[in-house]
């Protein structure tokens, strides 16, 4: 699946004019297709309840007036010199669909989506749209709405340890996924 979005992209994108406009492009089409696989993924790995799907309907509908919240009431101005730039919406949608995919189906999945999520706002300011700032906001909004909603798919097992001998001071931390 992850082979296909980017054979799909560059497709899609190598057929427009000029590459800051592709790169902007791809950046339009992937804000909506990582959160759009998260949908998917709940009607196809269903259970019967559909669980999946409404907790990614939630946190999806938290994340968009969240971020539209904010960019009223901070009201940046953009690098291009339009208002209301934090914090970005493209990134908060995308980053949205790649917390839920890795908190309902793990890092293996998760990955790829939170670096195609990264790459989705750093179309934003490649294109002038953005600063680094409104994609850093956008990202926190959308995982924060994510992981408000989804529930893990296995639960993990984090542990926390301190030990401590003469003037060596050792935390550890491990999670187990």
């Amino acid at each position: 699946m992850r082979y296909s979005i980017i054979v799909i992209l560059f497709f899609i994108t190598s057929h427009v004019k000029g590459q800051s406009n592709a790169i902007e492009i791809s950046g339009d089409i992937l804000q909506l297709a990582i959160p759009g696989a998260a949908f998917t993924s709940t009607l196809i790995w269903a259970e019967e309840d559909y669980k999946g799907t409404w907790e990614v309907v939630k946190a999806g509908v938290v994340s968009t007036i969240a971020t539209y919240g904010i960019k009223y009431i901070v009201n940046k101005e953009r690098p291009n010199g339009e208002p209301h730039a934090f914090p970005s919406g493209h990134t908060s949608r995308a980053f949205t669909g790649a917390a839920f995919i890795q908190r309902k189906f793990g890092w293996k999945y998760g990955a790829p989506a939170y670096l195609l999520a990264g790459y989705t706002g750093w179309t934003r300011v490649h294109s002038g749209n953005h600063d680094y700032w409104d994609i850093l906001g956008g990202a926190a909004v959308g995982i924060i709405s994510a992981y408000i909603f989804a529930k893990p798919y296995k639960e993990s097992d984090v542990r926390i340890g301190f030990f401590s001998q003469k003037n060596q001071h050792t935390l550890s931390f491990s999670y187990t996924f």
